[in-house]
């Protein structure tokens, strides 16, 4: 076997592994006295050594090293969890998760760790407070000398103390994987120009907005608001991971004496080094509420004490390529059904009857092969909401069901972005902060469910939460605002109609937008990300008491049953998901309505939308029958007929691309070859239906 082999096989148990860590790492925090849990932790990470020391990724292996020391301890009963252990053992994850990322991107895993390595050294030495401290005291009386203050900063410093407004220094950090580091910081200053005076900073403004800061710098400041409130508004800049902010009174700055000498002795002077212990109580915690990186779709690892799973890796290429072997499999055997009704022969009736049963078993079995349990999507989630939840210090709890449900591969690989959106929607704008909840009389804590489930031939995914609802009305002025409906029509909408604009391109209810989502903002892509894959989303709402997002999905997009329909010497097929019901209407019950060709249809009015036109199928005149075929199609809520030639009957169609050079066809999805060899496109329903 070849070092890409092995490669390939140490990428795939890695995620594993660190799924499992982050899931079980949860788990702690909700039991943090759980010794079994623990020592599942433990096991995954000494595997996760082990398989990196092997491979050569160091970095790696010295990470998850110092990791599995500090969970020793707690396996032994010799150290409790807390909440600064938790976050630094997060941090671990989240750079071991990186480093695994580098590596599947060719690199060698290595990345710059010491902070989170000192941090678990010295939780395994049993002095990290003190230490935590300490360094938040050297951080300061380093920036000081850094910041380089004269005589005439200090004195504008003093005097503003003696006049009585407050004087800090300001440690500012941007996260890891920030990617404009100077427009954050501008955003920063802007901040803090708004609430008060900057006497400098260090490195300078210009080296600031020119990049020239590795991911901190420091800031003296002047400002008339608390120090809670300077803190809050520079880390609600998005991609800040922390404000360390020591309060500043006349005693330090005459021991400053505007000197950097003297500024890096003062670190340690009492007054300062009080307040950094706090700071660093503080920082820990606001240094942890960044936004880690969705951990990897992966399978959960297998818990201790379970029954062995027997299972194989298989690339997923060679799944791709069994689909289209068995694809091409299937139309043969549609064609051998027809010439054997043809020739009618009972020897060779029975063998196509056998086939056809052993090949309805095989195809179940492939179909199977590629069915994925959409808990690999959902395994990501638990870890973001609780990361989002301190984010916006919100109490939230995440119940999911149903993670068992099984979907395409191809559907699973489309899902998550959306549902992404959905509970970064629901967390940021759904769920209201603790003090309004219970003002309001709700459990402190807001709850989101998230569950799927099957129901026929779709899946359900639903997003749910206990939150504030949709303010209809404010979503009505908006609309007529915004131009998307007038207000006479808004006047004439349904509650559902209203809920569903907020899934219009740029539509958002809220007062402001923020970088982790704004009710509508992003919904758009969610609506059309959906219906790419022949899905579609709704929504319900009780304003006061929450809303839930229902997504239905097609169980599988390579192999569909259909109804075949000709349209003169043209065939196509209609995917069954999307038909309701079939039918016979004469000519004279066809009414016009401003325009438009409308059918009466079970006491309601829907249009009838002729497919030869919209297909430009001039071998089948439509004008000349007396009677029209109907297909009654739906999306979501809204209905709509198609007028046909003739039906042919359903069929299990194989789904086939239209390639490159045939793009944005119109109410086309793909085609499909029939048993006879024929190619018939397949009508794209959502697309006819406006």
């Amino acid at each position: 076997m070849d070092m890409n082999a092995y490669l390939s096989m140490f990428i795939d148990e890695s995620k594993d592994h660190l799924q499992a860590l982050n899931e079980n790492l949860l788990k702690l925090e909700g039991a943090p006295e759980d010794i079994g849990i623990v020592q599942v932790i433990f096991r995954s990470a000494h595997t996760l050594k082990g398989m990196s020391a092997t491979m050569g990724f160091e970095d790696l292996a010295s990470l998850t090293h110092e990791m599995e020391n500090v969970l020793d301890l707690v396996r032994n009963n010799k150290l409790k969890m807390d909440h600064f252990i938790f976050d630094t053992l997060f941090k671990g994850l989240d750079a071991l998760e990186s480093m695994v990322q580098d590596i599947i991107g060719g690199g060698t895993g290595k990345a710059e760790v010491t902070p989170i390595v000192a941090s678990l050294q010295a939780i395994v030495k049993g002095d990290y407070t003190n230490k935590a401290a300490a360094s938040e005291a050297a951080a300061f009386g380093s920036s000081i000398e850094g910041a380089g203050l004269d005589d005439f900063q200090s004195s504008i410093m003093l005097q503003s103390i003696d006049a009585g407004l407050s004087v800090y220094h300001v440690v500012v950090t941007v996260r890891e994987d920030c990617i404009l580091k100077a427009a954050r910081a501008y955003m920063v200053f802007d901040f803090l120009e708004r609430s008060g005076e900057i006497v400098t900073s260090a490195p300078s403004v210009q080296e600031i907005e020119q990049e020239k800061f590795d991911r901190s710098f420091t800031v003296f400041t002047i400002a008339g608001i608390s120090e809670e409130e300077l803190r809050q508004g520079i880390e609600s800049v998005s991609e800040i991971e922390a404000a360390v902010i020591t309060k500043l009174d006349r005693e330090s700055l005459l021991q400053l004496g505007g000197s950097a000498a003297q500024g890096a002795s003062v670190a340690s002077a009492s007054p300062l080094a009080a307040q950094a212990e706090v700071n660093a109580a503080q920082s820990q915690t606001a240094a942890a509420s960044a936004l880690a990186p969705a951990p990897v779709p992966a399978a959960p690892a297998q818990a201790a004490g379970g029954s062995v799973t027997r299972t194989i890796r298989v690339d997923i290429k060679r799944l791709d390529a069994l689909m289209n072997l068995f694809s091409e499999l299937l139309i043969d055997r549609v064609r051998l059904e027809q010439l054997a009704a043809e020739i009618r022969r009972n020897d060779l009736t029975e063998t196509v009857e056998h086939m056809t049963r052993v090949s309805g078993d095989l195809q179940n079995i492939v179909l199977k092969l590629r069915m994925v349990p959409i808990e690999s999507v959902f395994n990501r989630f638990p870890r973001m909401v609780r990361d989002l939840a301190k984010t916006l210090d919100k109490k939230v709890e995440l119940i999911i069901s149903g993670a068992d449900t099984e979907l395409d591969r191809t559907v699973i690989d489309e899902i998550g972005d959306p549902l992404v959106h959905l509970l970064r929607n629901s967390l940021d704008h759904g769920i209201e902060p603790s003090a309004s909840r219970v003002a309001a009389g709700k459990p402190e804590t807001g709850t989101v469910h998230l569950r799927a489930f099957h129901s026929g031939n779709h899946v359900f995914i639903e997003v749910e939460e206990d939150g504030s609802g949709i303010n209809r009305e404010k979503v009505k002025q908006i609309a007529i605002k915004n131009g998307v409906v007038t207000a006479d029509e808004a006047k004439r909408l349904t509650d559902s109609e209203i809920n569903m604009l907020i899934f219009e391109p740029g539509f958002s209810t809220a007062d402001k937008i923020s970088d982790i989502s704004g009710r509508g903002v992003g919904l758009d892509v969610v609506k059309s990300k959906i219906a790419s894959i022949g899905g579609n989303v709704s929504v319900e709402s009780k304003e006061g008491k929450g809303t839930k997002f229902s997504i239905q999905l097609p169980l599988t997009l390579s192999i569909i049953s259909a109804m075949l329909v000709k349209l003169g010497t043209e065939k196509y097929a209609i995917p069954l998901s999307s038909i309701v019901e079939t039918g016979i209407i004469p000519r004279e019950q066809i009414r016009k309505i401003h325009g438009n060709r409308m059918i009466d249809y079970r006491g309601s009015l829907i249009p009838l939308i002729s497919l030869s036109q919209v297909l430009e199928a001039n071998s089948f005149l439509e004008e000349e029958e007396q009677e029209t075929e109907i297909v009654v199609i739906r999306k979501g809520d809204k209905t709509g007929a198609l007028t046909v030639d003739e039906f042919i009957g359903q069929s299990e169609i194989v789904l086939k691309s239209l390639g490159a050079y045939l793009t944005n066809i119109e109410a086309i999805s793909g085609a499909t070859i029939l048993g006879d060899g024929q190619v018939a496109l397949i009508v794209d329903p959502n697309a006819l239906i406006k």
